[in-house]
């Protein structure tokens, strides 16, 4: 190798003391930006500490404007509103400039809601369990992850446990984009005068799903809920053909199962993922991308508007011809639009059916509760499930 000449050595000099500058150059800025960084989150821990200290405050007020008035006596305070938060994410995602996405800014924001109303009243939330189903997803979805989740067995428990005021609240499926109407919450309505007070709707992405001791290699089941296995026929098909698919009673309880079987896999969704400890070993392998749940939230109280808002009510006929066209002539005569409309017989009357009816607005709008009048004379019985707003995240 030829011996470099001064000039050359002089030069390669040059270019290392610019490099190391360019690096301490770099490295002042970083910490710069990671000074200003920590100061940002400073301001921002303080700021969320006064929302919650005006949360507490709004807490103390409603306790004593029970206990000043003696037309409340023997009733507690109502401390969640669903209508006030629905109007609070819809403004946050209205006034977000970025870079964070809309609904990233607001589901921020439905965790912070989530602790403060924890320190107002703490809230205990019924949901169709075990752990790890979709109806525990949509449950954290809506309430936060501060909220008391309860599993229970069936949707009909969970009915039961909010009328009696164990739970606050109850989580129950009611509709999937793919696999239509869930019966049994239906059915819940027509012995419970529970109401409706808000909805959830929630992208079904499922997962195939293994333990750290799974061999892949031995696959000879698939756990997961029916509707589960229907929703990824096509891809099951394709991807494991030979394995049989084994139906149980949630994709909780599948998850579960890979716990003490290494010869298993489940479908399931990331809460079950991370409930159980389990590794996705496909992501997102539903047949149809935009498949969707709906969730009911019921309780007791009436809910106020929110200004974008649904209402739901369920309608029995009389026994004639032309009984449901008479029903939704009122809804178009007022302008009111129907979102959806499902049956169910009227139990223990034979041949006799129920109508589930859901349109837009709240039965405080003139046009909804002009139709909802008109529609009254024309049936047997009619009752408002709730009016509650529409599903914000």
């Amino acid at each position: 190798m030829s011996e470099q000449s001064p000039e050359q050595k002089n030069d390669n000099l040059n270019q290392t003391t610019a490099s190391n500058s360019a690096t301490a150059t770099d490295k002042e800025f970083l910490n710069t930006l990671r000074g200003s960084i920590d100061a940002v989150d400073c301001e921002i821990q303080t700021l969320i500490n006064n929302r919650a200290k005006l949360a507490q405050q709004v807490a103390t007020v409603k306790k004593n404007h029970i206990a000043n008035d003696p037309a409340a006596e023997n009733t507690n305070p109502i401390f969640y509103r669903p209508e006030r938060e629905a109007q609070v994410l819809k403004a946050v995602m209205e006034r977000n400039t970025g870079p964070i996405a809309d609904e990233k800014m607001a589901r921020l924001f439905r965790e912070i809601m989530s602790v403060c109303l924890d320190l107002e009243a703490p809230q205990r939330i019924a949901f169709l369990g075990p752990v790890g189903t979709f109806t525990h997803a949509a449950a954290l979805k809506h309430f936060g992850k501060a909220a008391d989740t309860v599993p229970l067995n069936t949707i009909t428990d969970v009915f039961r446990e909010v009328e009696a005021g164990t739970a606050m609240y109850g989580v129950v499926p009611v509709e999937n984009s793919s696999e239509g109407v869930v019966n049994h919450t239906l059915d819940g309505f027509l012995s419970s005068t529970l109401k409706i007070i808000g909805e959830v709707e929630l992208p079904i992405h499922q997962n195939f799903l293994v333990a750290e001791h799974t061999k892949i290699d031995g696959l000879s089941r698939i756990y997961s809920h029916q509707q589960s296995l229907a929703q990824c026929r096509h891809w099951l098909d394709v991807n494991f053909p030979n394995v049989e698919r084994v139906a149980v009673s949630s994709n909780g309880e599948a998850a579960r199962r890979l716990k003490n079987e290494w010869h298993s896999a489940a479908i399931a969704g990331d809460v079950a993922a991370a409930e159980y400890d389990l590794h996705k070993l496909y992501s997102n392998i539903e047949d149809n991308p935009s498949n969707t749940t709906r969730f009911l939230i019921i309780g007791h109280e009436a809910i106020e508007p929110s200004g974008q808002d649904k209402t739901s009510i369920m309608v029995s006929a009389h026994d004639k011809a032309g009984a449901l066209i008479e029903i939704l002539k009122p809804l178009s005569y007022h302008g009111v639009s129907m979102t959806s409309i499902e049956t169910r017989p009227e139990r223990p009357n034979k041949w006799a059916y129920v109508f589930f009816i859901d349109i837009n607005g709240h039965i405080a709008d003139p046009n909804v509760s002009a139709a909802i009048a008109d529609i009254r004379p024309l049936v047997k019985d009619l009752r408002v499930l709730g009016s509650y707003p529409k599903a914000v995240l």
